[in-house]
């Protein structure tokens, strides 16, 4: 799946719980936002979370870069800008709750990092993975 608005819109709208107390819902901290994803949902688009992260530029992926700041997700891997900081917010969202996707440091810290944003690692997709699903 290609990383772009529509298409992360798309999969958050699917993704989110349609209860704030769902039953087995996933809470993720976001940036701005705090959001409850459907744990069944989530199951059901993990593959298209991932595809799109991995659209994320290099330094993103916790085998090829080890992380980066939020701040540099808006651009794709060949440099494209996809979306604005409440896409990315949403993409890191789906990707914490797919257990794709981790911040690096507690908020309490985020203050010290360029712009006060946080620094995101892509989990749990290799270098060969990546490589086939970008069609290397």
């Amino acid at each position: 799946m290609e990383l772009t608005a529509k298409n992360v819109e798309s999969v958050f709208s699917k993704c989110l719980a349609k209860a704030e107390n769902e039953p087995e819902g996933i809470k993720v901290e976001g940036v701005e936002h705090d959001f409850v994803f459907s744990k069944s949902e989530i199951e059901k688009e993990k593959n298209k979370i991932a595809e799109m992260l991995i659209c994320l530029p290099n330094e993103f992926m916790q085998d090829q870069g080890g992380g980066y700041s939020f701040l540099k997700a808006c651009y794709d891997k060949n440099g494209n800008q996809w979306g604005d900081h409440l896409q990315i917010e949403k993409l890191f969202a789906l990707g914490i709750a797919a257990e794709k996707v981790k911040c690096l440091l507690p908020r309490e810290m985020w203050e010290v990092l360029p712009g006060g944003m946080p620094y995101y690692v892509v989990l749990g997709i290799s270098g060969e993975i990546v490589n086939q699903w970008r069609g290397k």
